[in-house]
């Protein structure tokens, strides 16, 4: 079964969750299993059908209930896909009636070679959506681990891979609990440094820390603690990090996507772009502003399906 570039969003719903675009089709599932050991990054999205600020469990979401335009998210949302499927296979999870986050797939676990973890959230509006990603998760075949009941932990929102040193990264404080870094670390055998974050402005790691290739970072310092940017500069080299000011932070341009150089993200003043330019990346701004008034970007309604 195949259905062109063309089909409506509204009709993503119809579409079995699983599928993936792929050459400018969208095609089933088990073609992503087959090929997930090519080049190409696969990432897993989820239409914004549903999406709404129906609630406040961070900061961007005060007086934003019931103000996002539809038409726009969608609008969004479908650039923001284009722009990925260049370089990317973007895999989809059909959308659920009730559950506004779902959009967000970054926080449907974290997956690293075959395993994956499910994420298991601190609010509870968000919690029905842990049995729909831990389906779709098991119907691409991947090994699920087993995760504490008692340790909140919410997936490639908090938890990201160093793109040069074997290490993961994983914040804790807001959202995922202090235990999420030694969990993660058995889970996946891989070391894992733990970062406080200290701003509920950037309750997630995604929101304010991004790990790009050759071992460089964007990040905002001001939103850990002490010890945390201690970590940071002990780790990563001085000339490899790019320090964010507040008003890009504020952008959400550290809550971007890269994919083969290219830097996807909502927003980012002419210094920072140039920056990145120095760097050897190529900035792609995608206005994702129906999106902020939720707390996410770009990168929040991405999650990756990791290979190595």
């Amino acid at each position: 079964m195949t259905k062109p570039l063309g089909t409506s969003i509204g009709a993503l719903d119809k579409v079995a969750s699983g599928t993936a675009e792929k050459d400018g089709f969208f095609v089933e599932a088990e073609d992503i299993r087959r090929d997930r050991s090519g080049g190409r990054q696969h990432i897993l999205m989820c239409a914004p059908e549903h999406f709404d600020v129906s609630y406040v469990i961070n900061p961007w979401m005060q007086n934003q209930i019931g103000r996002a335009v539809h038409s726009l998210a969608r609008e969004q949302w479908a650039d923001l896909r284009r722009l990925l499927s260049r370089e990317a296979d973007i895999a989809l999870i059909a959308p659920a009636a009730g559950l506004p986050d779902m959009v967000f797939s970054a926080n449907a676990g974290l997956v690293i070679g075959d395993r994956a973890v499910v994420s298991r959230f601190r609010a509870p509006e968000r919690r029905p959506e842990e049995a729909l990603f831990r389906a779709w998760f098991e119907r691409q075949g991947f090994d699920i681990a087993a995760w504490p009941e008692d340790v909140p932990f919410e997936g490639g929102g908090d938890a990201l891979l160093d793109r040069a040193l074997p290490l993961l990264w994983c914040g804790y404080g807001v959202r995922s609990g202090s235990e999420a870094p030694l969990v993660l670390e058995r889970v996946f055998g891989r070391r894992t440094v733990g970062l406080r974050l200290v701003d509920p402005r950037f309750y997630h790691l995604d929101t304010c820390f991004c790990p790009l290739e050759g071992g460089w970072l964007m990040y905002y310092p001001a939103a850990f603690d002490a010890a945390s940017r201690e970590a940071i500069a002990t780790l990563v080299p001085p000339g490899k990090r790019i320090e964010v000011s507040e008003d890009d932070a504020l952008r959400f341009a550290c809550n971007a996507v890269d994919v083969d150089g290219r830097v996807v993200m909502n927003d980012a003043s002419a210094s920072l772009q140039n920056r990145l330019r120095a760097a050897g990346f190529t900035p792609t701004l995608t206005p994702l502003s129906e999106f902020l008034k939720a707390g996410g970007a770009a990168k929040c309604l991405t999650l990756k399906l990791i290979e190595n």
